[in-house]
């Protein structure tokens, strides 16, 4: 190799080791990889038999999974690779965790049926982070098109948690609950539905002193609670929207029959 040829080479390399050079942000990677931590802890949990602290592991996930975008965003850090890097955790603690929970406490007395609801969970969850990646940018951040995996992963735990805190386990009305939701759940993830995503909700600007009353007053209703409140959110947030994709369409109809009653008119 002569010297030309050297540093032809030399200028090849330069920059593709300075983009490696370039390295990761930390704090919202970090949050990320403890959501993936408490997803495969929900596995092992599952596999153990500790079905509440399965439960609760998958909910604690859905916090950090909430917090590295929030962080990210704030702190103008998101990136290509924290994008990649949160799809495969999801997949993981919001695809793979609840679908294995869900078949470890019920879904197994179905045999075939059962497997394949929680395989339709996972693969519906797989195709709603795809596709997030790839066309959510093109839609309002307001929004999200179909139901957020974690939601959907979040609601599987609150179910099963809320169940075990009235003690109605062992009946088979859960399972064929659990069974429905499931199925529900993975529609739901890739629907054309629209949910809110509280992304424009902004946290630094200034807020009247009520604001802070009512967020005091949700962490105490929460916190006194927890089993039957987060049960009672997911419920709520779930069935925004529906309601909220019915009313769209019945006001775009009534629209449309005002417009008609109007060119009507006006030919007479």
């Amino acid at each position: 190799m002569n010297q030309y040829t050297s540093k032809k080479h030399y200028r090849r390399k330069g920059p593709r080791i300075k983009n490696l050079r370039k390295g990761v942000y930390i704090l919202p990677n970090l949050l990320t990889s403890l959501s993936l931590l408490c997803g495969f802890f929900s596995i092992v949990s599952t596999m153990q038999g500790n079905i509440l602290r399965a439960a609760w592991a998958i909910i604690i996930a859905a916090l950090f999974d909430g917090l590295d975008g929030r962080i990210a965003r704030m702190t103008k850090t998101t990136t290509k690779f924290g994008m990649e890097y949160d799809s495969l955790c999801d997949l993981v603690a919001f695809g793979v965790a609840p679908a294995v929970l869900a078949y470890g406490v019920v879904l197994f007395q179905y045999g075939r049926w059962g497997w394949l609801a929680a395989f339709l969970f996972v693969a519906c969850g797989a195709i709603r982070l795809a596709r997030f990646n790839t066309v959510e940018n093109i839609f309002k951040s307001k929004f999200f098109q179909g139901l957020p995996i974690p939601v959907a992963a979040s609601m599987v735990a609150a179910t099963l948690i809320f169940c075990y805190h009235f003690n109605i386990v062992d009946k088979k009305l859960l399972s064929i609950f659990l069974l429905l939701t499931i199925y529900v759940l993975a529609v739901l993830m890739v629907s054309s539905i629209r949910y809110r995503s509280f992304k424009d909700l902004d946290l630094k600007s200034r807020k009247p002193f009520s604001a802070v009353f009512v967020v005091i007053l949700l962490i105490c209703i929460l916190a006194s609670e927890p089993q039957i409140m987060l049960f009672t959110i997911g419920v709520i947030y779930i069935v925004s929207g529906p309601v909220g994709y019915v009313m769209y369409h019945v006001k775009k109809k009534k629209t449309k029959e005002k417009q008609v009653m109007h060119l009507e008119d006006s030919d007479g």
